[in-house]
């Protein structure tokens, strides 16, 4: 959908970056990290074919390129505490695909930034953050 897994390539994040970032914070719930990350990848997958969640992953793309990129000595460049639109995002994909549970489980990831979300700028590590944190509260939720 809107060729969302290829922009994010074009922005140095393959879905081996996310289901790897994804590994980095898994809560085992009887599922082995093996086969947790296969399960993963193929959520991340399906979720990607869902317009909603595709079209708020190509606004951050979108918006990481026009408000980061391009400007990189803009009021926020570091990504100050009063932008909030990039949490808004990350947090809408999050519970789009995970439901509420996925909130709090973005939340984790938002803050440890594991593997390639450390890499990215404000408006990516959020959106990307979200797309682990819908897939990973689904994979719990779907454990138990």
């Amino acid at each position: 959908m809107f060729e969302i897994e290829q922009r994010l390539r074009d922005n140095g994040i393959t879905l081996e970056d996310i289901v790897d970032a994804a590994m980095g914070l898994y809560v085992s719930h009887g599922m082995p990290e093996e086969e947790a990350a296969e399960e993963m990848m193929r959520k991340i997958k399906k979720s990607l074919t869902d317009p909603n969640v595709s079209s708020l992953l190509l606004g951050a793309i979108l918006l990481e390129d026009e408000l980061f990129n391009k400007r990189k000595n803009s009021e926020i460049a570091d990504d100050p505490v009063f932008l909030l639109s990039d949490e808004i995002i990350g947090m809408a994909i999050a519970e789009c695909i995970g439901g509420t549970y996925a909130r709090f489980e973005f939340t984790r990831y938002d803050q440890k930034k594991p593997g390639i979300l450390a890499k990215l700028g404000p408006f990516l590590d959020d959106a990307v953050a979200g797309l682990i944190a819908g897939c990973t509260s689904r994979l719990y939720s779907e454990c138990v």
